[in-house]
């Protein structure tokens, strides 16, 4: 896997975005890519879909080059929130989709210095709060029902409320917005947000999840004393806007750059397919076998 980076790995015509520029300007000077959908993101979805529960496993790496795994919840595709019913969120037009996986967490995590890239003891407290990361992960799914395994490989960016006043959130969108598509116009004439997203993904969750940003510190001792005492353990969260679960409430992006599928639903021919992004304007593949469609190269190799 390539090294951890501070920043998002984005082009210096974006990084150079003055901070100064409001999250409207951000919308309209980026432009949106004009491929297709992943050939690999409709299958994905269907299964994803069929899971009794669409839990997958999140592969990072620590500051010692040490492996951490975990299990995350997929709370869909971005800018494709699933329809929750009982979520009472102001919920955004449905004007783009993207190919990016997304999960929500805690920021008080440890997971949190690995999706950043850095070292949680160097006093990167602050940096943690914030938006950022681009640091690189793996999402590994396995589909039961399709007997399928799903190994998406990618950066993981960091949504925090600050996301579209703060200098390291406006690289983060402009990134996202770069491999995002534009699928129709609004007729409700409301903008598109990812303050709006966010708040939207926090909706989704049972008011019990979303007491979970209550808990006390993760991680810390139970022997220590808790300092703030709205902290506390099985609280349910009604509150959209509640000030304590929000600040430690996050949005991850996860924008895949391979993706590995693994097909053993017949015991005597397994399948597996490995696809690559090699982005717009490529239409020759490399891999013997390989063909390239939506700036995504596919080849068949033996599982």
């Amino acid at each position: 896997m390539q090294h951890f980076v501070r920043r998002p790995n984005i082009s210096s015509r974006l990084a150079q975005l003055p901070t100064h520029l409001t999250y409207r300007r951000t919308m309209q000077t980026v432009a949106f890519t004009s491929q297709g959908a992943a050939p690999w993101r409709k299958l994905f979805v269907e299964h994803t879909q069929v899971m009794a529960s669409p839990e997958f496993s999140l592969g990072t790496i620590h500051k010692v080059s040490s492996p951490r795994t975990r299990t995350c919840i997929f709370r869909g595709l971005f800018a494709s929130l699933p329809v929750n019913p009982k979520n009472e969120a102001d919920l955004n037009p449905d004007v783009y989709d993207s190919d990016y996986l997304t999960f929500t967490t805690d920021c008080r995590m440890d997971k949190m210095a690995e999706l950043f890239g850095v070292d949680e003891k160097e006093g990167n407290e602050k940096l943690l709060r914030g938006s950022g990361g681009g640091a690189p992960v793996e999402a590994m799914f396995w589909a039961r029902e399709t007997s399928t395994q799903w190994r998406v490989r990618g950066r993981a960016y960091v949504l925090a409320p600050d996301v579209e006043v703060s200098p390291e959130g406006k690289p983060v969108m402009a990134t996202l917005i770069s491999r995002m598509r534009k699928s129709s116009s609004s007729s409700s004439g409301k903008e598109w947000s990812f303050s709006r997203e966010i708040t939207a993904h926090f909706g989704n969750l049972s008011p019990m999840m979303r007491g979970s940003f209550r808990n006390p510190p993760p991680g810390k001792p139970v022997a220590l004393p808790v300092k703030d005492d709205r902290l506390k353990l099985g609280q349910k969260v009604t509150d959209l806007n509640d000030e304590v679960a929000r600040a430690n409430f996050r949005v991850v992006v996860i924008v895949p750059d391979e993706v590995d599928r693994a097909d053993l639903s017949d015991p005597e021919r397994g399948r597996r397919w490995l696809y690559t992004f090699v982005g717009g304007g490529t239409s020759e593949a490399t891999a013997p076998g390989g063909s390239v469609e939506d700036g995504w190269e596919k080849v068949e190799v033996w599982p």
